[in-house]
């Protein structure tokens, strides 16, 4: 992320970076609701700073493959320190990253008639609390961001998960 740029305002990948593969990845992917976090990780939290982790966020979108990210459409991605389960929600649900909006696969002639931006929120806290190096965080941020604009183009976690991005 630009350092010009506070925590919480949209990144939007522009598609003209280049593109590079994710390294084979040791972490496992998963909104870990209704798991213990020792489960997810044996040694974390990691300490990162706020501004190395929106690093690591404008990195993972980098990774995004240029015809990929010029597809993205109406979309921000924003960095915040936790999920705060909403009314209803077990209150120990745990996510390390949130889609919320509409995916492309479904909007049709009627969605972009004031439609808001689709919202992707990479979640700091919890992805730092399952990783125990730097190159986890980094890794896991990649995974994370990955998993999220999969939503906004209509791919679900079942498939992601088929994938090995869930």
């Amino acid at each position: 992320m630009p350092a010009n740029l506070p925590p919480g305002l949209p990144i939007v990948p522009d598609g003209e970076r280049p593109s590079s593969p994710l390294r084979e990845r040791n972490a496992v992917h998963s909104p870990v609701e209704n798991a213990p976090l020792d489960e997810a990780c044996d040694s974390g939290p990691y300490d990162m700073s706020p501004e190395d982790f929106e690093e690591a966020v404008s990195d993972a979108l980098q990774l995004i493959p240029p015809k990929a990210a010029s597809a993205m459409d109406n979309v921000a991605i924003f960095i915040e320190d936790d999920y705060t389960p909403q009314p209803g929600e077990d209150p120990d649900t745990v996510l390390l990253g949130l889609y919320e909006g509409v995916p492309l696969t479904e909007r049709d002639s009627w969605w972009e008639a004031g439609s808001l931006p689709d919202r992707i929120t990479i979640f700091r806290q919890p992805i730092l609390n399952i990783c125990s190096t730097r190159e986890e965080v980094i890794d896991e941020v990649a995974i994370t961001v990955v998993h999220e604009i999969a939503h906004h183009f209509g791919i679900d976690d079942d498939r992601l998960h088929e994938l090995g991005w869930g």
